[in-house]
């Protein structure tokens, strides 16, 4: 199991990304969560297995059909046993 940290930057807010981006988690049976940041761009935690991590992270790159995504930032990150589902947090 693998966890990224994926900062998203462009037209990614107001465009109906991070429910977008569950459904699409949802599918590959991942877990962790999505949000707005103050700075317009929207952060996401993903973890699951490689192959998982890496299709969402591609699908990050293009996003929803409204969405414009400029940049996409990839952080490795720790796994959070905690986590089992794919959720909505609060702006940051």
């Amino acid at each position: 199991m693998i966890a990224r940290r994926v900062i998203v930057r462009g037209v990614v807010q107001g465009v109906g990304y991070r429910y977008a981006m569950i459904e699409a988690a949802e599918a590959l049976q991942l877990a962790g969560w999505v949000r707005n940041r103050h700075d317009g761009t929207v952060e996401a935690f993903a973890q699951g297995t490689t192959e998982a991590v890496t299709r969402l992270i591609d699908w990050a790159r293009r996003g929803p059909p409204a969405a414009r995504v400029s940049h996409v930032e990839i952080v490795e990150a720790e796994v959070d046993e905690a986590l089992s589902r794919f959720d909505l947090y609060r702006s940051e």
